[in-house]
């Protein structure tokens, strides 16, 4: 099986310190209100102004916390600690907080930052200083309201297998949650997961994927279910909604074009893949490493379009978290 030995951790931790040090190109979601606003990335988010857009730059962030809590003796760990320290300072983490309370910041980046975000404090908290989820608190608190919130009233799920997906958000929102011991947040996603995903069966896997795919819809479905039933709960589950041959699931996806931004995604699909397979355990072995051989050599090296993001998917697939 795959593992993420030095080589690999000492190759994302280059490919990380180069994105969040990164300002441009830079993609700006940005809400409007007035001719008098500005657009300068590091002055919007001056924790997370580095690599292509803000979620890049936090889940960049998560990966070097990530090989920092698995990897201490890392040749670059003094880099990465004196990254962690700048962009992650009071002042900064202060005004990233204020875009959020701003009419800009009401849905910015809803779900999918929210959750990287989360998701980096509950790294954050298992690293043995503690410095940095201290001053990531509030700004981590303040979203993981706003995520239960949201969960709690939205009538139906987002089945997206991109940015949108809820079921992923829940599953990285949900290790957050039993991380930092938030029993409301994590009650919230149990309960938003059973209505919105209870009754499912037949899972359409047929129309997988598609070109806008780095999450499989169905498998990370089935991986937030495993998360918040019990396991015969589970197992009766996954038997009505996931079919036991698993058709195009089952091959890593095609890719022609890797400087294509939408085409990269389906490298990302292969990692993420991967991660589910493992994450779902069973006879999935095969499967992952089938798509961990796809995914992983795109994670360094390649257009920017692919390399700003794909070592963060290929650290979830062979992590021991979330």
């Amino acid at each position: 099986m795959t593992v993420l030995n030095s080589g690999l951790a000492s190759a994302w931790a280059r490919v990380a310190l180069a994105n969040v040090t990164r300002e441009y190109p830079r993609k700006l979601d940005h809400l409007l209100t007035g001719a008098q606003e500005e657009l300068v990335p590091r002055a919007l988010h001056p924790s997370f102004h580095g690599s292509f857009d803000w979620h890049s730059a936090v889940h960049m962030h998560w990966l070097l916390a990530r090989l920092l809590r698995t990897h201490p003796e890392l040749p670059l760990a003094g880099e990465v600690t004196a990254i962690l320290d700048a962009h992650l300072a009071p002042a900064s983490l202060k005004k990233e907080l204020a875009y959020f309370e701003s009419p800009a910041g009401r849905t910015f980046e809803r779900p999918y930052g929210w959750a990287w975000l989360l998701e980096l404090q509950a790294e954050l908290l298992r690293l043995p200083a503690r410095r940095w989820s201290e001053t990531l608190s509030t700004l981590a608190a303040h979203i993981a309201g706003r995520f239960g919130d949201f969960i709690s009233s939205a009538p139906y799920p987002i089945r997206a297998g991109s940015h949108g997906n809820t079921a992923f958000a829940c599953v990285l929102a949900l290790d957050y949650a039993r991380t930092a011991g938030d029993a409301m947040l994590a009650e919230a996603i149990r309960r938003a997961a059973r209505k919105w995903y209870g009754a499912d069966r037949d899972a359409p896997i047929a129309y997988e994927p598609s070109l806008d795919d780095f999450l499989s819809p169905a498998l990370i479905e089935a991986v937030l279910m495993r998360e918040v039933l019990e396991q015969e709960q589970f197992h009766a589950w996954l038997e009505r909604f996931l079919p036991v041959k698993l058709g195009p699931l089952g091959s890593p996806p095609t890719v022609s074009d890797r400087t294509d931004p939408k085409q990269s995604h389906l490298d990302g699909l292969s990692l993420s893949r991967a991660w589910c397979f493992r994450r779902l355990g069973g006879n999935f072995t095969a499967v992952a490493e089938r798509h961990l051989a796809a995914g992983l050599p795109q994670a360094t090296g390649g257009a920017y379009v692919g390399e700003h993001w794909l070592a963060s998917f290929a650290a979830l697939a062979l992590g021991d978290r979330p």
